[in-house]
């Protein structure tokens, strides 16, 4: 059986230099089928250098894997929309779309599931079943601009999963989006949100101008708490953290996104506020407050709308730029903590 070369797994070069040397010629026209397809979501080999190539063009599409995860469900409330994509092997991915006056933003996952067992999240729940990869990952933005016509402009690692537990093909993913003979992206449209894997993010630090934007799940003030709700934080402690952001910012001249999640009596007080600011002292950072969504079980609740308002006032009264991220999707199990079927690991066992 010949092998084939997986499309969405490629950037444009290594599809190219991979079909021209199984075929001994074909570069230039590999490279036409290459940005044809993440164009137009289709190939009818349209270019005028395929008038009298059409042999080669025949060669080329035998060779191609065109092929991604099926789309298999989509939802959508109004204003946040979901798909679920399935592997060949039975696996879901979901991804959440959210369409804005700017250009919309695409939720990718990098893994079915997630091993960083953090307490407030639905994909911890069901551990980690598989890294995705290239391809799986990239195809999540094909499906969405040409099966479903959905015009995005940023691309968030914010998903299913831990990005920097499945770093090479996450980056992978990352240069192929970046590809300027297919998507196209600016590596600044692009932000890997990290629950704290600091290898993950001196990784990124060597990147340097051609890496994504960081954003950090943080979600506490001090190692005691944070090592009830992150389990990563007893691997690397608050203190390690800091630096290796601190190292981001220094070095990459970009601000980091800190995702705070607000639980209710839990670090929602004036008092976490305070340590959340000294903790941050120091770095270039804006605060993206994220009251909790409800979950298939939960071991939290929200705070009251009174107490997140305050908990934001006082955060930008103490200078820190301080977004507070609305309910969108909570309705779908489209928002963030919500992503995964917990059920799905049991049902993989069986």
């Amino acid at each position: 059986m010949t092998h084939k070369f997986p499309i969405l797994a490629h950037t444009r070069h290594t599809f190219a230099e991979s079909i021209s040397s199984t075929l001994g010629k074909g570069n230039l026209h590999a490279g036409l089928v290459y940005e044809e397809f993440f164009r137009t979501g289709e190939v009818k080999g349209s270019s005028a250098a395929f008038n009298n190539a059409q042999k080669l063009l025949e060669a080329i599409l035998q060779l191609t894997d065109f092929s991604h995860p099926e789309l298999v469900r989509e939802k959508n409330d109004g204003m946040t929309g979901k798909i679920l994509l399935r592997t060949p092997d039975r696996l879901e991915i979901e991804s959440v779309l959210i369409p804005m006056q700017s250009g919309g933003t695409l939720c990718v996952s990098s893994q079915v599931g997630c091993r960083m067992g953090c307490a407030f999240c639905e994909t911890g729940r069901m551990g980690l079943l598989r890294n995705l990869d290239a391809g799986e990952i990239v195809s999540q933005v094909f499906v969405a601009r040409h099966r479903l016509g959905f015009a995005m402009r940023n691309i968030v690692f914010m998903g299913m999963g831990e990005p920097f537990d499945n770093y090479d093909n996450v980056m992978q993913a990352v240069r192929i989006l970046c590809d300027p003979k297919g998507f196209g992206f600016g590596p600044r449209h692009l932000t890997i949100s990290t629950s704290g894997c600091i290898e993950g993010i001196n990784k990124l630090v060597a990147e340097g101008e051609k890496g994504p934007n960081l954003a950090v799940s943080l979600n506490a003030s001090t190692d005691e708490e944070r090592n009830k709700l992150m389990p990563i934080n007893r691997r690397h402690d608050m203190q390690e953290l800091r630096k290796a952001m601190q190292e981001y910012c220094q070095k990459s001249g970009r601000q980091i996104l800190v995702a705070y999640v607000l639980l209710r009596d839990c670090n929602d007080s004036l008092v976490h506020a305070d340590r959340l600011a000294a903790y941050l002292q120091g770095l270039d950072v804006k605060i993206n407050l994220i009251p909790y969504n409800p979950q298939s079980r939960d071991r939290f609740v929200p705070p009251s709308a009174e107490t997140i308002e305050n908990f934001a006032l006082h955060l930008r009264k103490l200078g820190y730029f301080t977004l507070l991220r609305g309910t969108k999707g909570r309705d779908i199990m489209a928002a963030c903590g919500q992503l995964g079927n917990v059920k799905l690991r049991q049902e993989m066992r069986m």
